[in-house]
Formats: structure tokens, sequence, C-alpha cells
């Protein structure tokens, strides 16, 4: 009895602890499940998610390309209808308004098709086929009218950016025999400061003394000319006005204008079967970057100077391009944008202060597409006061270290001494292995495929055979300044190489320290990177505060039969805000006075100025 409610009991305990272990199994399940689900319920999310943006993307881009169609579409059509136009048109109207040939087209339209708004630009030219001879042949082609072509530009001014303009041409001929023209032509020709042609150049020619009046934009050809054939005649009738995006402007202005009565490059004639060909000049415009400062580098406020190019427009009286009344901020500060190159001259025009100096010399040189500073130094005005400047005849730069001693009326008797200047190298015969730059003919080393030698003071690739090697370098020994200085400005001769040589055929950098042992190379961004390439730019102000310098000078060519030559290298340089290689002589009194400048290994010169008015300034060439 005992042994069965003992067994009873425990099969009871097993059977406990099975349902024991199922329970906790089935939870431990229920757990597991429930986990596994909520993980495949944010994998799912995440699938169906990336998936939707995938479609919504693709079906956006297809969208776009359907769009992008639909606008060619509607643009191809229009250009289609005003052909169909033009085709219908009786031949002597087949021209635009205003324009040459003249017709009854518009030079522009806007035209709205499908709630989008469309620009339709029409140009249309007489063509000469030199089928028949040409206008500036031999024999002359009396009729030179022989067709007309007709070029349509569309372009959607509501549709986004990235959608293109179209331009479609055509050509239309006459169905009569010609007949001899008694008309004119007008060549255009633009070339850009170096000599070479402006390709895409924007012309406009206005003649309102001719019947239809003629107001016409085109463009030049990629030899930088603009042909316009079978032109009305007139005499002196025809203004033209050049420009190109980020481009300076000339033109041709009217005889006895407002302001200008007697132009350089007043307005075209043309005459019957004649030619009349004139050409303008056009490049980069640059900016000038002007501080107005005293010379303790502290800033004058609102100065006032005028600024004069060198540049005529007009004679007698004497008018000049630019010529206008400037002001710095209340920082010293001004930044004269979309400059055209040219040299320039300042004039003090302010009634508190004189201009003492100018870093760099005046006049200032100011080539095509760069930036160029300058700073003003003026000093409180003090009677009258003479701003002397002393220049190398050789080079032109600023001499340092020239006593300039005044003499004048009342025993007066001053001497001061230029303390800046410029470092220089002109010849490199001497060859390598220099660390200071003692000997003004040797460098510190260079790639071995550079000739110093062959062309006394010129730089060159190396010739082998009848061909240059393809690049080089060189580095100069160390310049000394003297002291911590701020590098401002690297010139170097000639400012341009033979075309054959490829862009950037000359490129340079510099290294300057205090120490006169770490060379870290950069350019004008102050980079390892960028390198100057070209004459008269500005030093990177990472330079500033340094007193030993070095360059690094690569010549390279991609056409072996021809070489970039450097003649010289030169780098100016300012301590301080003391401008260089000049001096200025103040309260003085009326009357004539003896300027006289020594400098060792100079010839001693002397000129004789007269002391006037309340400023003046000599310039003055000293040779060695």
């Amino acid at each position: 009895m005992n042994k069965f409610v003992t067994k009873l009991n425990n099969d009871s305990l097993l059977s406990n602890q099975d349902e024991f272990t199922t329970s906790a199994t089935s939870k431990n399940i229920k757990k597991l499940v429930s986990g596994f689900t909520l993980i495949e319920a944010l994998v799912s999310i995440a699938i169906f998610a990336y998936v939707s943006v995938a479609v919504y993307s693709g079906f956006v881009g297809v969208l776009k390309i359907m769009n992008v169609i639909r606008v060619k579409g509607i643009m191809t059509n229009l250009a289609n209808e005003q052909f169909e136009i033009v085709r219908n048109l009786p031949y002597q109207n087949v021209g635009t308004i205003s324009g040459i040939p003249a017709g009854v087209l518009p030079q522009t339209q806007a035209i709205t098709r499908d709630n989008k708004s469309f620009e339709l630009g029409v140009t249309i030219r007489n063509v000469d086929d030199p089928f028949d001879g040409t206008f500036d042949g031999i024999p002359k082609d009396l009729s030179p009218a022989d067709r007309k072509l007709v070029e349509l530009t569309i372009s959607c001014t509501s549709c986004n950016p990235t959608i293109p303009s179209i331009s479609l041409t055509t050509q239309i001929a006459p169905k009569n025999l010609e007949t001899a023209s008694v008309n004119g032509a007008l060549v255009i020709k633009v070339f850009d400061a170096s000599g070479l042609p402006v390709p895409d150049a924007t012309v406009n020619i206005i003649n309102t003394s001719v019947t239809p009046n003629i107001n016409l934009t085109d463009v030049t050809g990629v030899s930088g000319i603009l042909t316009i054939v079978d032109a009305p005649p007139s005499v002196s009738g025809y203004q033209v006005i050049v420009t190109k995006s980020g481009y300076s402007t000339d033109r041709t202005y009217p005889v006895g204008g407002s302001g200008n009565p007697n132009p350089t490059k007043p307005n075209i004639t043309v005459i019957v079967q004649q030619i009349s060909q004139v050409s303008f000049t056009i490049d980069k415009t640059s900016n000038i970057n002007i501080s107005s400062i005293n010379n303790q580098c502290i800033a004058t406020p609102s100065f006032n100077f005028n600024m004069i190019g060198n540049k005529l427009i007009g004679a007698t009286p004497d008018t000049y391009k630019y010529s206008h009344s400037v002001t710095t901020n209340a920082l010293g500060i001004l930044n004269l944008n979309n400059i055209e190159w040219d040299t320039y001259n300042i004039l003090a025009t302010d009634s508190t202060y004189d201009i003492i100096g100018t870093n760099p010399l005046l006049s200032l040189g100011v080539n095509p597409g760069v930036d160029q500073d300058l700073q003003i130094i003026t000093a409180t005005k003090n009677g009258r006061r003479l701003l002397v400047v002393i220049r190398d005849q050789s080079t032109g730069l600023p001499i340092s270290d020239a006593t300039v001693t005044l003499t004048g009326p009342n025993n007066y008797e001053k001497s001061l001494v230029t303390n800046e200047g410029f470092l220089t190298q002109s010849d490199w015969s001497g060859g390598s292995g220099q660390i200071d730059f003692t000997n003004p003919n040797k460098y510190f080393d260079d790639s071995g495929t550079i000739d110093g030698i062959s062309s006394a003071g010129n730089l060159n690739l190396e010739k082998v055979f009848e061909n240059y090697i393809d690049s080089g370098y060189i580095t100069s020994s160390s310049f000394d300044t003297g002291s911590t200085s701020n590098f401002k400005q690297i010139l170097w001769s000639p400012g341009t190489e033979p075309v054959e040589t490829g862009v950037n055929s000359v490129k340079l950098q510099i290294a300057t320290n205090n120490d006169d042992e770490t060379w870290d190379f950069i350019g004008p961004d102050g980079t390892a990177s960028s390198y100057y390439t070209s004459s008269d730019q500005n030093i990177s102000s990472s330079h500033n505060g340094d007193r030993y310098l070095r360059y690094r000078l690569y010549l390279s060519t991609t056409n072996q039969l021809f070489t970039p030559t450097i003649s010289d290298i030169s780098f100016t340089f300012t301590s301080s805000c003391i401008p260089p290689g000049q001096v200025n002589f103040s309260n003085l009194s009326s009357g004539s006075y003896n300027i006289l400048i020594e400098k060792v290994g100079y010839q001693n010169t002397s000129k004789n100025v007269s002391i006037d008015n309340n400023w003046a300034k000599e310039e003055i060439t000293i040779s060695q």
C-alpha cells in the first residue's frame, strides 16, 4: 500500500514537472516567435521603403527624360514653323528688322507653347558664294550677296536650365539672276591684347542714318571676324560696339559727339562696292584691390583720388577711355572690378592727405585677367610736397638704398634714402651649387635639362640634337632681404612665350623662411599644387613676415622644336609700409630745386624741377 502511494506520488510529481516544463517551453517559444516577427517586420518595411524609393526615383527620372524630349520636340516644331515662314516670304523680305539684310522678321521674339515660354533668336546673313568670286577677291564679285543664311536659336526660358538651347540653320537662294550691288561690305575683326583672334565676341551694329534703321547684334566666328555683306552705304553712320562676357568693350564713336568730339575710332563709313574694314581689341577684365594707408600701416579712410588710364578714345582735347574720381571706404579699401588692361596713374584730390608713395610703383600696369593689388601710402598735408620715384633704367624697377638729395631756395638741402626695392636675377651662366645668392650668375640646383649657358642671359630648355627636352626646372640660391618683409609682385621677361610651347610653359613657385634652411615651394594660393603662370602676379600673402626667398622655375614645351625663354626674374617687396624706391619732401617753398641721385654701382644723376603746385611727382631713372 505504501509502495503504491509512493509510486502515485512520484508519478504525480513527474506529471507536474512535465507540465511545468511544457509550460516554460511554450512561453519561451512564444517569446522567440514574438521576437522574430518584429525583426522580420522591420526588415520587410526597410526593403519595401528601399524598393519604393528606387521605383519612385526611376519614375521621376523617366518623367524628366520625357519632359526633355517633349520640350526638344516643341523647339524643333517651332524651328520648322519659322523655316516655313521664311521659305514662303518674298526673297527681298527675308531679313531681320533693323538688321542686315533688312526684312520683316524680328531678331528676337517670345513664344508660348504648351504652357511653356520660349525665346526665339533669328540671325540672317548674306552669303558670298566663292563660285562666282568674292567681294574681296580678284576679280571682285560686284554682286556678293548670293544667298542668305538663316540661323534660329531657340531656348526654353521657363524650363529647367539643364535643358540646352538648340540652333538650326538653312539657306535661302533668290529665284532671279543677280544684279550689281549698290551696297558695300563691312568686315569687323576682333583681337585680344596679344593680337590673337577673339571668337564669339558680341558685335552690335547701329545705324540710324539709313532707312530702314539698323540695330543688329551678331557674333564673330572662330577667326574673330564678322563679315556683313551687302551693307547699305553710309558716311560715318555705322556705330559698332564689341564686347564679350568677362571681357572689356571696344567701340566706335560719332564725330562731334558730346564729351568726345574728335574720336580716335569714329563711326564707320561704308561705300558702294567697297570693303570697310575695322579692328577692335578686347580682352579679359581685371580687378584692382586698392588700400589707402599711412607709413605705419594704419588705414586712411575715405581717401579721394583720381584714377586715369593711358588709352585714348579721343584727341584734341585728349579724352581717356578710363578717367574716374574714386574714394576708398571707411576701412581704406576700394575694390575696382571689370577693369580693362591698361597703365593707370593716380592723382590725389583729397583735402586732408597727400600721396607719399605707392606699391607697386606708379604708373600701374594691369594685365588682362589678373587681380592686382595697389597700396597708396598717405601722409597728412604739410605744405608743398614733392614725391621722387627712382627706377632702374634697364628694368624699370624701384631702386633701394639710393640717396636722394634735394636743394633749393633759402639754402634748402635735405637727403633721404630709399629703403625698398627688388630682388632680381638675369644671368645663370655660372651654373649650380651656390647656396646663398652672392654670385649673381649662379644658382642652387637644376634638373639637368635647363640651359643657361648657350644663350648668355637667357634660360632655355636643353637641346638634344635638333629637339628640346620637354621639361625641366631650376632652383635659385637664397636671396636675403635683410629683414622681415612683405613680398608683393613677381615679374619676369619676356611676358609671353611661343604659342607652340603650350599653355603655362613657364611656371614658378616661391619658398620663404626666417632660418635660411626650410624651403617649402608654393604657388599663389599658398599650396604646393599651384603655380605662378604669368608675369606681374601678386605673391601669396603667406610669405609675408619672412626674410629669405628662393624661387623654383619650371619650363616645358609641347612642341620640341620650340622652347620657352626667360631673360630675367624679379620680386618686389616692402618692409612694413615704406613704399619701394620712393622718397618724399614736404613743406617746400615755391621755386626751382635740384634733385641729385647717388647709388653705389650706379651713375650719379641730377634733375632740375620747379615746385609750383601743392603736390608734384618726379620719376627719375638711373643707370649702372
